[in-house]
């Protein structure tokens, strides 16, 4: 009987010591450096087949492809951006690289130029800030409903 009881001491340290081995290499994995690219920019050669002054929009779609955006208010020129990401484990994940080919356009819709800027470039812009006021004085939508029960007459149904 004593062998027994040591022979599953034995195997419960056993399997604690593979169990504590296996959440090891767990939590070591999950501290793996991944990098993720998005996005697409052409390459230098494709941009040399655009002529400043000659191609349009539509050559430029045909040969550089689709851009990843446009203009956002006056569709003054076509955006190829590309970012790469660093993640690693739970942390937010990190822009290391980007990359943005800017043509921009004339009125005429004519090739005004093309750019080309990088992470180093770039300065953060916010594009809208909506922010809703509440006037609730700090009560909750229960509060609020309830504050309003005795506050409707007939005629603001009808209308």
């Amino acid at each position: 009987m004593a062998d027994n009881t040591g022979d599953r001491a034995r195997r419960a340290l056993r399997l604690a010591r593979m169990g504590l081995a296996g959440l090891a290499m767990l939590s070591l994995a999950a501290c793996v450096e991944r990098m993720r690219a998005h996005g697409y920019v052409p390459e230098e050669e494709d941009l040399q087949q655009i002529t400043v002054g000659v191609d349009t929009r539509d050559t430029v779609a045909e040969v550089l492809g689709a851009p990843s955006t446009s203009g956002v208010t006056d569709d003054s020129g076509y955006f190829y951006v590309r970012s790469t990401f660093r993640h690693l484990g739970p942390t937010q994940p990190k822009v290391v690289e980007r990359e943005i080919v800017a043509v921009t356009f004339d009125d005429t819709g004519t090739v005004r130029n093309i750019e080309r800027y990088g992470l180093e470039d770039g300065r953060a812009v916010v594009l809208s800030r909506r922010v809703t006021t509440n006037d609730s004085g700090g009560s909750g939508i229960l509060a609020q409903l309830l504050r309003n029960i005795g506050n409707f007459s007939a005629g603001s149904f009808l209308n």
